[in-house]
């Protein structure tokens, strides 16, 4: 029996993706193993949001040919479809396959060829408007919590974003085959112990209900579909655009029986001139009426922020606008990305260019706010009950885990606890920043 090991660079689509890839080619007779178990076939998939993105892939690279320099290496994923010439040149890739050909990976894998040194790799690659088909996927036996696949592909052309040029139109999965998904999951669970929560996943989720061009359904019919499936606990929204969050999602989740109320709401900019230069949907006054909604229905609610410094045309003004609408905005945490030049984008035309040495630094200053953010939120639950799901990552005798918002809790390895859902009391923060809990076992969740 061949061996083959995955590395995922990216999102929680990625992580979907892949999961989904191994168990098609262990159906194909094939044994998952780890990266560094000597594996005599090694999938990489990419990313490519960031240069730093194409980077850790050549790395990636180089460290399969140290494990096992006649290995076979396949490249997919975005950066893939975005490059697939540059990836062909790489030294020891022998295969870059592209949007629509990496779900092919089981039926192509019998014409691969190891690539003979100083040749090129061989491309599998289409142009992305033939990346029409929706493949379904979801994560499992990965980590504690599953990624299911709900949508796939952009049709919002913002300034500084490859990501429709890499997946394609926006499409979807039915409800039916979604709720299938779920049942699935639910029904198969972990070697261990069931999943217990499901993070729901794609290019744009809000978009959800696009099939074969057409909307046939919404993201609100999903989640309430959702709500219904027996057997999963807890489903976490992963990502949400602000103007495909309507009232009725936001209301409909305050009330749910499963998903928990926690938010991450890109916002890229809280200037309205960068924001109109970025090609966003919508202006900061939406944003924070998203934000006060959310609050009004569920004032313990998390809601983290997606955030980019240094797009052209960002003035110092403009920085700051970003910086005080943050700062008075009653938001958890912050995921904040420098800006980075990407090919076909047509941020690049817009001037002025932000010097690399002040993007920096305002990355520096969100950071800093980020890690007041959460601290301030974390300690707004200090005294509160709630219910830990925990993980199976263990240090120095510790473990942790996350409350429904979005809470991460540290607490003594117990080895019964993992992947286990645990009331709690919140009692106050370690020196990290993490939150500390009273007795596991005698504390009963007040909701």
């Amino acid at each position: 029996m061949k061996k083959v090991a995955f590395y995922t660079l990216g999102c929680k689509l990625n992580f979907s993706e892949t999961s989904t890839l191994a168990r098609l080619m262990e159906q194909q007779g094939f044994e998952r193993v780890e990266f560094n178990q000597r594996p005599d076939v090694f999938i990489i998939n990419t990313c490519s949001v960031t240069d730093n993105a194409d980077k850790k892939c050549r790395k990636i690279v180089r460290e399969a040919q140290k494990i096992n320099p006649d290995g076979y290496v396949a490249i997919l994923g975005c950066y893939a479809q975005l490059k697939p010439q540059e990836i062909a040149g790489i030294p020891g890739v022998d295969a870059v396959l592209g949007a629509s050909e990496k779900f092919r990976l089981h039926e192509l894998m019998p014409t691969f060829v190891k690539v003979p040194s100083g040749q090129p790799a061989q491309v599998f690659n289409s142009p992305i408007e033939h990346a029409i088909e929706y493949h379904a996927s979801y994560s499992l036996n990965d980590r504690t919590r599953t990624f299911l696949k709900v949508q796939d592909g952009c049709d919002y052309p913002c300034a500084y974003c490859t990501i429709p040029l890499a997946r394609g139109k926006s499409r979807s999965d039915t409800i039916a085959n979604v709720v299938r998904s779920a049942q699935e999951i639910a029904s198969r669970g972990r070697s261990a112990a069931a999943v217990k929560e499901i993070v729901l996943t794609g290019v744009n989720i809000g978009d959800f209900g696009l099939i074969d061009g057409q909307r046939q359904t919404t993201f609100l019919a999903l989640i309430q579909a959702l709500d219904e499936v027996e057997g999963i606990e807890r489903f976490r929204i992963s990502s949400i655009e602000p103007n495909l969050l309507t009232d009725e999602i936001i209301a409909f989740v305050a009330q749910s029986k499963r998903f928990v109320p926690h938010f991450h709401i890109p916002l890229q900019s809280g200037s309205n001139q960068v924001l109109s230069l970025m090609r966003r949907r919508y202006k900061r006054e939406l944003y924070a009426d998203r934000v006060a909604k959310i609050k009004a229905l569920m004032p313990d609610a998390c809601i983290g922020v997606d955030v980019i410094v240094g797009h052209p045309g960002e003035t110092n003004d403009a920085f700051l606008d970003t910086y005080t609408f943050l700062n008075e905005l009653p938001v958890s945490y912050l995921h904040v990305f420098t800006y980075s030049e990407r090919p076909n984008t047509t941020a690049l035309g817009i001037k002025p260019v932000v010097p690399g040495s002040v993007r920096a630094e305002r990355s520096k200053m969100l950071h800093i706010l980020s890690d007041k953010k959460r601290r301030a939120f974390y300690e707004s639950q200090v005294g509160r009950a709630a219910t830990v799901l925990f993980e199976e990552d263990v240090a120095d005798g510790q473990m942790q885990g996350f409350t429904e918002n979005y809470v991460r809790v540290v607490a003594t390895y117990d080895p019964l606890l993992i992947n286990e859902l645990k009331p709690v009391q919140l009692t106050g923060l370690t020196p990290d920043g993490l939150m500390n809990v009273s007795e596991l076992a005698e504390v009963v969740a007040a909701h």
